[in-house]
């Protein structure tokens, strides 16, 4: 019997999955309590920090738990709803933000009463707005069975009217990074919606075309006036540009942080200087800039590690959906790991200084609550899929 009860339990977990999501938190726990511990908060506020963010870890895996169990039926029913209700709590951070918050970000993307930060509603929004995707992608391939150039167009003009409400909301709310994140959750889902080619092959052809035009744009005075007065870019976006063209030329000012953690990566060397010998302070180390904690205790043996766990995630992730027979979790699984690729590529990138600093923090290690549920609520959709691969 209790061999039965084990067999039973095996097939609902991938350890594939869970164990480098689990070490991954771990890792991010000790990282988090080294950048609290050099930062300069009372230990008060550090017990706290701490604490909070393992409630919001019990929170994400009692989440986690729970989608797991959720069949494929109730995620189609719940796909519409929880779209919709994401879009609602996107407008939530306009009118309820933190002043000081919005002053030190230039963002508008926290909801918080007085000065109580909440949640960040868009981190739970990608859940939804993948499983929207996905559902809208299967009924229209279930409705034109011939694929066709026209009826491909069309299913691009949905996908992008999903998309735009929510482009709305984070120009709002002055959050251009995760505009990058939905963008290449819609790229991702799009190629493997079964797309013509002919189309595919164009829209790369433009999408590379505007960012040379925008990489053009940012590199003169007269692009940056352009930028800024038709406010596709913010003083304080310009400013994360420069000190990534540059990050020693306002060392002390606008590129202080860009500089401080490139200098804090260098000094880790090959092995590092090892656990809590922090020694080169970088501004809001534990969120954004985290991996710099990483890449200075534990060098570049340590964030080699690391990035090989991500590595090991998402193989495991495309081997689940390789193995899956339902089309619905296909798509919902390539939006996933689109997710968290682009989150690892762009924090790590930022971070080691081969691409802008945009906010975007490295799942399930950063600070943050609404992150780390959203993160987790994406291991229990990939666990559910492995759960019912056979359906």
């Amino acid at each position: 019997m209790k061999k039965t009860r084990q067999n039973v339990f095996d097939s609902c977990i991938n350890y594939g999955v869970l164990m480098p999501v689990f070490v991954l938190i771990l890792i991010g726990l000790l990282s988090l309590f080294i950048a609290l511990k050099h930062s300069p908060y009372e230990k008060v506020l550090l017990v706290e920090m701490m604490a909070k963010q393992m409630a919001w870890i019990v929170i994400g895996v009692i989440a986690m738990i729970v989608v797991m169990h959720i069949n494929l039926h109730v995620l189609w029913l719940l796909s519409i709803p929880s779209y919709l209700l994401g879009l609602g709590a996107m407008i939530l951070p306009l009118f309820f933000y933190n002043p000081s918050l919005v002053k030190a970000t230039g963002a508008k993307n926290w909801v918080s009463i007085g000065s109580q930060t909440l949640f960040q509603p868009s981190e739970l929004m990608k859940i939804a707005y993948i499983l929207f995707l996905a559902w809208i992608i299967m009924r229209h391939n279930t409705k034109f069975l011939e694929r066709k150039v026209s009826s491909d167009l069309f299913l691009i003009g949905k996908l992008l009217l999903a998309t735009l409400p929510i482009l709305i909301m984070l120009k709002l709310q002055n959050d251009f990074g995760t505009v990058l994140v939905f963008l290449a959750i819609l790229c991702g889902m799009t190629v493997l919606s079964g797309v013509s080619w002919k189309i595919l092959f164009p829209g790369i052809l433009a999408i590379l075309l505007l960012i040379g035009i925008f990489i053009f744009l940012i590199t003169n005075d007269l692009g940056r006036q352009i930028l800024k007065k038709t406010h596709i870019l913010q003083n304080y976006q310009l400013a994360r540009i420069d000190a990534w063209l540059n990050p020693f030329h306002d060392a002390t000012g606008k590129s202080y942080q860009q500089k401080q953690g490139l200098l804090a990566i260098g000094s880790g060397g090959l092995l590092g200087k090892g656990f809590d010998k922090t020694q080169v302070y970088v501004p809001v180390r534990e969120s954004d800039m985290i991996f710099t904690i990483i890449g200075e205790n534990f060098g570049f043996v340590g964030s080699t590690l690391v990035i090989l766990l991500y590595f090991l995630l998402i193989y495991h992730m495309i081997k689940i959906t390789l193995e899956s027979n339902n089309q619905f979790y296909t798509y919902i699984a390539t939006g996933l790991i689109m997710m968290i690729l682009f989150h690892v590529f762009e924090n790590v990138g930022a971070n080691i200084g081969l691409l802008p600093l945009t906010g975007i923090p490295l799942p399930f290690v950063s600070q943050g609550g609404s992150s780390m549920v959203g993160n987790l609520l994406g291991v229990g959709l990939m666990l559910s899929m492995y759960y019912r691969r056979s359906i």
